[in-house]
């Protein structure tokens, strides 16, 4: 497979990776970050699958159904055609959200006389022990023989032997394949399953629907919205960064970690995005997991919590398993969680301010995120001048860089705005001057008289894409020559193949040799910004051809291939391209902006 050509099935409790061939080579549960159950995707020997196998005659061809998070993956060899149909059950259900750790495989009879065979292997704990399967009157049942205790059921109206011992399956009619994690109570038929698929479309179509909609890039806008939903893991309201681990951002190379947790960063931008798209649920229920991990007026704020507000995410390495593409090692947990980003703060403080502009806040989550504004505005008082990771987490020498300072300006910036919306005057005044001298001591140190620009650390002759950023976060206008400078020599430095590094200094790996997909979105906003509009539009339009065949983005790409690299799906790239699709949907070309692409 040159690409990563999957789709991901999920319902904000765990996801499942099918490949374009219907195989689910990727399973966690019963969360996110459970261990996994199908893990080929990290292991092609013994990582364990969920296959569907027919003869070469066949074609297959998959899509999403439209403006849902359900796949269809369609058979076909002459007259003789099926259709699969993944999904995880999502709805609501006598008013709560029905959303069991569990995937439905809803076969669909087309026509003529379709022979297929299953291959299911299921490897529970990732693959570290023996997994047994027996097959027993209501259900095939798969337990591990030693280690941890685990056990996940499989029911189904075809033939469970022809599954276990992998024989021909002639299809006359419809069938299905439910994989659960828990015993089911209730009777599994047939029509229950048809009933749960209905459901589950007319959730995700009703959810949709309720996006504000835009002239242009629409399509592309809702399968973003979709898979940033997706991610959303409804117990607590946290954000995944990915919904797997361990996908190398280079084969072959070391830079691969766990991405199933919440980054304060990825998941406040993603919520942003949520606020500009109209979602004010998920939007809520992040701000409740911010509220809920941050209960101390002096406790550390961590860069990444897990997903059920875990705050030590120790990190293992499964030396059992091969990585994908033989990119070892495999990853859980991650050692970063105990950085120190002074960028997360400004970050926070922004979407918090997004709330109270843009939504009715009670008061008791009112009183507590001004609490946590207060006590954000103390950390970075005490911090801002001291070196930190940066945004890229660096994991060796800490640094002064220029993002994490400008980030530390906006969550004054943020913060006086919310101290004014609130009428808390008091606080204006000295917060004013601590925002006055972040900005000064910015403006003499990061830029580089030598590069004409502002640079990756105070000091340092090496660019880095998240400067471009510096305009969308109000720190300098778009007009001001020293950021259309900026953006000029960014892209000169950075940008090769029409594709973005982060950076091209050396950093604990060597010089990093694929493109960090959100980059490029953010040279593409930078461009739009000082008036290239025309240059933005016609690189966002060869990026958006870089995904996969169903949309869908990892967190980087191949500089030479264009092959997606890097975990997946990522909300990094999703929320960027969101973004991104929203800026460029604004208007046309106008005439001054033909007048300064030209002179650029």
């Amino acid at each position: 497979m040159k690409n990563m050509n999957y789709a991901v099935i999920g319902n904000c409790k765990s996801a499942a990776l099918i490949s374009e061939k219907g195989s689910i080579d990727w399973y966690c549960v019963p969360d996110f970050n459970s261990a996994s159950v199908f893990a080929k995707i990290l292991d092609d020997e013994i990582g364990g699958s969920f296959e569907i196998i027919t003869d070469n005659s066949y074609s297959i061809k998959q899509s999403y159904i439209r403006s849902t998070n359900i796949v269809s993956t369609t058979f076909t060899s002459g007259d003789n055609c099926f259709e699969v149909i993944d999904f995880m059950p999502r709805y609501k259900n006598n008013g709560e959200y029905f959303n069991p750790s569990e995937i439905i495989r809803y076969f669909r009879y087309r026509s003529g006389n379709p022979v297929f065979s299953i291959l299911y292997n299921p490897k529970m704990e990732y693959a570290k022990y023996n997994t047994e399967i027996v097959a027993e009157d209501e259900y095939i049942k798969s337990s591990t023989t030693e280690g941890e205790y685990d056990s996940i059921y499989l029911y189904t109206n075809i033939d469970k032997q022809a599954i276990i011992q992998q024989k021909p399956i002639h299809l006359k009619e419809d069938a299905y394949v439910l994989v659960a994690y828990d015993e089911k109570l209730l009777t599994q038929t047939l029509d229950r399953q048809y009933l749960k698929l209905q459901k589950t479309k007319v959730y995700w179509l009703d959810w949709a629907n309720s996006l504000t909609s835009f002239k242009s890039y629409n399509k592309e806008i809702v399968r973003s919205a979709l898979i940033l939903k997706l991610l959303s893991y409804d117990k607590t309201g946290a954000v995944l960064a990915a919904a797997t681990t361990s996908l190398p951002e280079s084969a072959g190379e070391e830079r691969n970690w766990d991405y199933r947790f919440c980054w304060i960063r990825d998941a406040s931008m993603s919520i942003k995005i949520m606020s500009k798209l109209g979602h004010l649920n998920t939007v809520k229920r992040f701000m409740k997991f911010i509220i809920d991990i941050i209960p101390d007026k002096d406790e550390k704020i961590q860069i990444m919590y897990g997903i059920n507000r875990e705050k030590n995410l120790t990190e293992e390495t499964l030396t059992h398993l091969k990585g994908y593409k033989n990119s070892a090692p495999v990853r859980i947990g991650n050692a970063a969680y105990v950085q120190k980003q002074n960028d997360i703060y400004g970050v926070l403080v922004d979407v918090i301010y997004q709330q109270f502009i843009q939504f009715e806040i009670s008061l008791e989550n009112s009183e507590s995120l001004w609490t946590i504004v207060r006590s954000i505005v103390r950390i970075v008082e005490n911090n801002w001048q001291k070196p930190d990771k940066g945004i890229w987490e660096i994991r060796t020498d800490e640094k002064h860089f220029t993002f994490s300072k400008v980030l530390c300006w906006v969550a004054l910036d943020r913060a006086i705005k919310i101290a004014d919306i609130i009428h808390k005057e008091k606080y204006l005044k000295e917060w004013q001057k601590l925002a006055n001298t972040i900005k000064t001591d910015i403006l003499e140190n990061a830029w580089n008289d030598e590069k004409g620009a502002f640079t990756q650390f105070y000091g340092s002759k090496d660019m880095d894409a998240a400067n471009l950023l510096m305009e969308s976060y109000g720190f300098i206008d778009a007009k001001d020559p020293k950021y259309i400078q900026t953006v000029i020599e960014t892209e000169k430095e950075l940008c090769y193949n029409g594709l973005m590094y982060r950076y091209k200094n050396q950093d604990d790996f060597g010089l990093p040799t694929s493109s960090f997909t959100i980059c490029t979105f953010w040279l593409i906003n930078a461009l739009d910004a000082v008036g290239q509009r025309k240059k933005a539009k016609l690189m966002f339009d060869q990026l958006l051809k870089y995904s996969n065949h169903v949309g869908l983005f990892s967190e980087d790409l191949d500089f030479e291939t264009k092959e997606l690299l890097g975990n997946f799906p990522q909300a990094y790239s999703h929320l960027a391209l969101i973004d991104t699709a929203i800026n460029l949907s604004k208007g046309k070309i106008t005439e001054d902006e033909q007048i300064l692409e030209a002179i650029h």
